[in-house]
């Protein structure tokens, strides 16, 4: 199974997603990886600010590296998952045909939540990033007990 994380600069929260997910999954069974529908980044780690938090809970994000999505991500991932409704209109304008359109799912529909997308937290204080981490953490717990059960 290989599932991608994708916003917009792949500096915030895909990877936030990218290493939250890979901590709750078995490597050998689950591939994860993130990437940012704007090239803005590309080559670059994650914001300091995401770095921060994910070691603040355990994490060690910061060799990540910023890339783009692309369209030969839909014939590499099984399921791709973006961080709010803008990421995935942009992801689904690449899709090819139906099947790559059903690859891809708003990251917090995994959740009965009154959060619909997880926030931007690019332009706000380091609290942002915190309750960024806590969204996506949530949502990774249902997705990697949901793919254990495959």
């Amino acid at each position: 199974m290989k599932v991608l994380m994708v916003c917009l600069g792949n500096i915030c929260r895909s990877p936030l997603a990218e290493g939250i997910l890979k901590s709750k999954v078995n490597d050998a069974q689950v591939h994860v990886d993130s990437a940012g529908t704007g090239g803005y980044h590309l080559g670059n780690a994650p914001d300091p600010r995401s770095i921060e938090v994910a070691r603040k809970h355990g994490l060690d994000i910061s060799s990540q590296v910023c890339r783009k999505f692309n369209v030969l991500d839909f014939d590499e991932f099984d399921i791709i998952y973006a961080m709010d409704k803008s990421n995935y209109a942009n992801i689904i304008d690449l899709a090819r045909n139906k099947i790559d359109a059903q690859k891809v799912k708003l990251l917090l529909n995994e959740l009965n939540s009154a959060h619909k997308e997880v926030p931007d937290p690019y332009y706000n204080s380091e609290e942002g990033f915190e309750n960024v981490f806590q969204m996506i953490d949530q949502a990774c717990d249902v997705i990697a007990a949901r793919l254990e059960n495959k």
